[in-house]
């Protein structure tokens, strides 16, 4: 956030919602609850909206939600997507409506997409009779997880009436408040999860000639790993490859007969996916090879890259500019993944970042991290903004 910050101007009914939509936030906030196990929030959830007496109002995969907001004219139908699920970090923010589940928290925003999604949802409500069209409301359980947004495809979400464009928001501790960051094209990476276990002999580590260390073969297996986004991957493509999790060993006289290695890889070509891929297994092959060591890799992709549709974030520039201005608008992919991507699959739409940073308050953390916060200054925005792209596309569709 620059100095000489001038929030965006919201309409009177997202001012007068505003504190209770923050209040909800720090419901969500202090009883997170981790994929698949969103029972408690699922409940409030569908309480709010049942309260609005809304069509369609039903768990979906599990321990989600859906309702429709049936517009009083004849249009299309758009669906806004919330995620609510929780992280399994402790949390050492120090704010006063801290996690109570010790262990679990909101270290990624979801607790805000909720908030939001509960308010646009009593806002469309309250003027159902004016709609051209339809509103389907999403609260997407396990996005932190994989298979949620399949499952919730799988039970209609998409379907009865037909979605014709899907939108969504992602707060965002790197984008400061009253900013945005969209583009059309892909915008997050396919995120591909690997576990690479190295075989090697045991033994004494006083005679190590009598082993195969499955330490050292890792260490040798990583050093390595970390050429194939160097010298495999054309230059004007992007990928990442990360090993964040390494376990080997009994103790520190003892040569490990195994090594495991768990990480992710990040892609937007499938055919760079591919690419690394092929490379891991070549070398994890060659060099295990050169010390004795065996091995076995497994990898699996949980959703595809998300790609934001040209036409739909062409509309969302446009009333970014009118809402926050040009100047306010960032278009910088990343190497995150959401599986908001199944829906954009399926269905055109758009996927952004509503920045929630402000530096001159000190909020300015990171996602998955036990202190991460947002300025909840960023919720009105958000919820304003939600309106305007859903009218948008209510008018364009």
């Amino acid at each position: 956030m620059t100095a000489g910050y001038m929030a965006p101007k919201v309409r009177d009914a997202v001012r007068a919602i505003a504190p209770r939509a923050i209040e909800w936030r720090r419901y969500f906030h202090a009883n997170p609850e981790l994929s698949w196990r969103e029972e408690r929030t699922q409940q409030a959830i569908l309480d709010h909206l049942r309260s609005l007496e809304l069509a369609d109002l039903r768990p979906i995969a599990r321990t989600g939600a859906t309702a429709l907001v049936a517009g009083g004219k004849p249009g299309p139908c758009v669906m806004w997507r919330a995620d609510i699920d929780a992280l399994p970090i402790p949390e050492r923010s120090g704010l006063p409506f801290a996690s109570k589940n010790e262990g679990v928290m909101h270290a990624c925003g979801h607790d805000a997409h909720t908030a939001v999604a509960l308010a646009l949802a009593e806002l469309l409500a309250a003027k159902r009779e004016k709609l051209h069209g339809s509103v389907r409301l999403l609260f997407q359980p396990a996005e932190e997880h994989a298979g949620a947004a399949q499952l919730c495809v799988k039970e209609g979400v998409l379907e009865e009436p037909r979605v014709s464009s899907v939108l969504g928001l992602h707060v965002s501790a790197d984008v400061p408040l009253g900013a945005i960051n969209v583009a059309p094209g892909p915008f997050f990476a396919a995120p591909t999860a690997f576990r690479l276990v190295i075989q090697g002999r045991g033994g004494h580590a006083a005679a190590p000639q009598q082993a195969v260390d499955a330490v050292l073969v890792a260490a040798h297996v990583i050093t390595a790993l970390q050429s194939i986004v160097s010298r495999s991957v054309p230059p004007s493509e992007t990928a990442v490859l990360t090993v964040g999790k390494v376990q080997a060993g009994f103790r520190g006289n003892v040569i490990a007969e195994s090594a495991t290695m768990t990480g992710t890889i990040r892609t937007y070509n499938p055919l760079v996916q591919e690419v690394m891929i092929s490379r891991m297994e070549e070398v994890a092959a060659g060099v295990c090879a050169a010390f004795g060591a065996g091995y076995t890799l497994q990898h699996s992709t949980s959703c595809p890259a998300l790609v934001n549709d040209d036409r739909v974030t062409a509309l969302v520039v446009e009333e970014a500019a009118k809402f926050f201005g040009v100047g306010n608008i960032h278009a910088t992919p990343s190497m995150g993944a959401d599986d908001m991507s199944v829906f954009l699959e399926e269905r055109p739409g758009c996927y952004l970042w509503l920045g929630a940073r402000n530096e001159a308050k000190g909020i300015a953390g990171r996602h998955h991290d036990p202190g991460f916060m947002i300025d909840e200054d960023a919720i009105p925005l958000g919820i304003e903004f939600g309106l305007q792209v859903i009218e948008a596309n209510l008018r364009q569709s």
